[in-house]
């Protein structure tokens, strides 16, 4: 097995950092127009009669559960200098975020969205709901909303952050993860959370 020294070691490829981080930035473009044309009514793509994606919400909370576990693994192997431990916790939590952005993609353009506080499930949040959860929901919509965000901002740069180690372009990829790591671990952990309080609703 490769030590850490004659790893770091290793000839970076900038040339191919170059195209990789193109089709990053064409990849984010195509995942946030999917994302924003998803939560159209008109666009729902209608399911065969008597199946439903229904039974993902759940999994996207274990999906996002398991990136989280990868992402702490992934900072004690480096810590103690372990790159093959870093780099396969890494690659588990990028599989895993694919699956899920997969499955999220999958369920918002075939399921009506559930609303926080939506009591009688008739997809429309009444005042008197609205009063019964009162500050609860502003809570949920703070979680939400940071979540959404900080996944949008730094989708390419988890994807850069991950094609500089990927191309030995190590010092740059030091550079960012010592930002980007953070912002990655919140969006994982805020999934589950995000999923746990809207669970009474679904």
């Amino acid at each position: 097995m490769e030590d850490y020294k004659s790893y770091l070691q290793r000839e970076p490829n900038v040339v191919l950092g170059k195209k990789l981080k193109v089709a990053a930035w064409v990849l984010t473009a195509a995942v946030l127009v999917l994302v924003g044309l998803m939560r159209r009514p008109e666009l729902r793509i209608p399911l065969p009669e008597g199946f439903s994606f229904s039974f993902l919400p759940p999994v996207h909370a274990v999906l996002n559960t398991i990136v989280s576990i990868a992402l702490v693994v992934a900072l004690l192997g480096i810590k103690k200098k372990n790159i093959q431990l870093h780099v396969r916790a890494i690659s588990v939590a990028m599989l895993t975020s694919v699956l899920f952005l997969l499955c999220y993609v999958a369920y918002h353009f075939t399921t009506p969205e559930v609303l926080f506080g939506d009591i009688n499930g008739n997809g429309v949040l009444e005042d008197h709901e609205r009063a019964e959860v009162g500050s609860s929901r502003t809570v949920y919509l703070l979680v939400l909303v940071s979540h959404i965000v900080l996944a949008g901002v730094s989708l390419p740069f988890i994807l850069f952050t991950w094609i500089n180690g990927a191309t030995h372009q190590f010092a740059k990829h030091r550079k960012l993860a010592r930002w980007v790591y953070p912002m990655w671990l919140y969006v994982a952990v805020t999934g589950p959370v995000c999923y746990l309080l809207l669970k009474p609703y679904y």
